[in-house]
């Protein structure tokens, strides 16, 4: 058999269906596969490929609603596009406990973002900061030159920083702090910094490097909270030992990690379905866990005077409702429209609730019956459709894998060979 060559040379230049048969020789994909490869959804193929490189196809993945959120007094239906069970059902369980006290009350605190220039080669650091701070007013004028938009709306770019690096004693960053107001803001904050640069090397003599966002925003920050009443937890010993697990994720790294992913399998979800940068949201949220110096909780649980759960996220959050990719994707902008939310700010304040709303699912559920309960029940289902089960055949094998008490694949093709068989 020969050896594979993935260099594929001018795969790029090639039509989508010129790819995908290339890929059927290369991958022996058959005509079932290659159909379904065919299958672009409802997102069409001319669309596919302006959006990505070397396209072949659009990945579907089950979206959701998670319901019974009521944040600052409003009620909302929440999309969420994910592959892992149990999360969606965990997600509107948390809301519903916090609804029975008020629900969610939230806070964004602003869209300022910070783009970075890295100046290199600088005879005297505080002579460079003395010439960048007095030409503040010019280096803000041509960053706003890049965007005549946000300098109408009365945003862009407003202050100037500093941050020192330990690594050379000749290097300067600049933080440029930037309103991008509705938007994410990725692009804008991008052509900003690198217009600035050239006028920066002129007045300091310094040498620029990387000019780009960072991905990091301290300045943009969302804080809400809600209450969980003790009797809808699981009474005084379920709640003891759910205090216990989140000082633990306050103080233990190795805690807090899995803790943190929680609260992004809430959010990652939700930007999914409205097409947003979960990527970015991962390394901002991950980056602010550890912004004190060592990686801790993002959330924080206490008792009121009467022993119910007082539950609060502090979260970088930076999403944009206008700009991106979102408004070229069709059932994106459906479920914008479910979540019929009117700003970013909104948005990212209900991002946070819905992160919130996770990680305290997740807690109860490990304090009381423990997490695999629930998410196993419902993870029977897809081991029952992985082992070729259909129609009424996944009902059965999931109900029986559940009642044997042995979730895992081998017993599911066991059991639905049985049902096969009539036995």
């Amino acid at each position: 058999m020969p050896v594979k060559n993935s260099e594929l040379k001018g795969f790029y230049r090639k039509s989508t269906e010129e790819r995908i048969e290339t890929l059927r020789d290369y991958c022996h994909l058959n005509d079932e596969e290659i159909s379904i490869l065919k299958n672009n959804g409802s997102l069409n193929r001319e669309t596919g490929e302006k959006l990505v490189e070397n396209y072949i196809s659009n990945m579907e993945i089950p979206m959701g609603i998670a319901t019974n959120f009521s944040i600052n007094g409003r009620d909302y239906l929440i999309p969420m596009a994910i592959e892992e069970p149990s999360v969606i059902a965990a997600c509107s369980n948390g809301a519903r406990i916090a609804r029975m006290a008020g629900g969610f009350r939230a806070y964004a605190s602003s869209s300022i973002m910070y783009g970075q220039i890295q100046l290199t080669n600088l005879d005297d650091i505080g002579k460079a900061k003395t010439e960048i701070l007095m030409e503040r007013e010019n280096i803000l004028r041509i960053a706003n030159e890049a965007s005549r938009t946000l300098s109408k709306l009365g945003k862009g770019a407003r202050e100037i920083t500093f941050h020192n690096v330990k690594y050379d004693e000749h290097v300067l960053i600049i933080h440029l702090e930037i309103d991008t107001g509705d938007a994410m803001g990725a692009n804008i904050i991008n052509s900003m910094v690198e217009r600035v640069s050239p006028f920066l090397e002129a007045i300091t003599g310094g040498t620029v490097v990387l000019k780009i966002l960072s991905n990091l925003s301290p300045l943009r920050i969302v804080r809400a909270y809600a209450t969980f009443r003790k009797d809808a937890i699981g009474g005084p010993e379920v709640v003891e030992r759910f205090i216990h697990a989140a000082r633990l994720a306050e103080e233990d790294i190795f805690r807090a990690a899995t803790h943190n992913k929680g609260i992004m399998n809430g959010i990652d979800a939700v930007l999914l379905a409205i097409m947003n940068d979960w990527r970015q949201a991962e390394a901002n949220a991950h980056a602010y866990a550890a912004i004190k110096g060592s990686y801790g909780s993002l959330t924080h649980y206490e008792l009121d005077n009467n022993g119910d759960i007082i539950g609060s996220i502090e979260i970088p959050v930076s999403v944009g409702t206008v700009g991106g990719t979102s408004a070229s994707i069709p059932k994106a902008k459906i479920c914008q429209k479910i979540l019929d939310i009117k700003d970013a700010r909104e948005l990212e304040e209900v991002l946070a609730c819905v992160g919130l709303a996770q990680n305290f699912a997740a807690m109860r559920a490990l304090s009381d019956e423990g997490i695999q309960k629930g998410h196993m029940a419902l993870h029977s289902k897809n081991l029952a459709m992985a082992v070729g089960a259909t129609g009424d055949n996944i009902e059965k094998v999931a109900e029986m894998l559940v009642k044997s008490g042995s979730i895992n694949m081998t017993n599911a093709r066991v059991i639905l060979d049985k049902l096969m068989k009539g036995e």
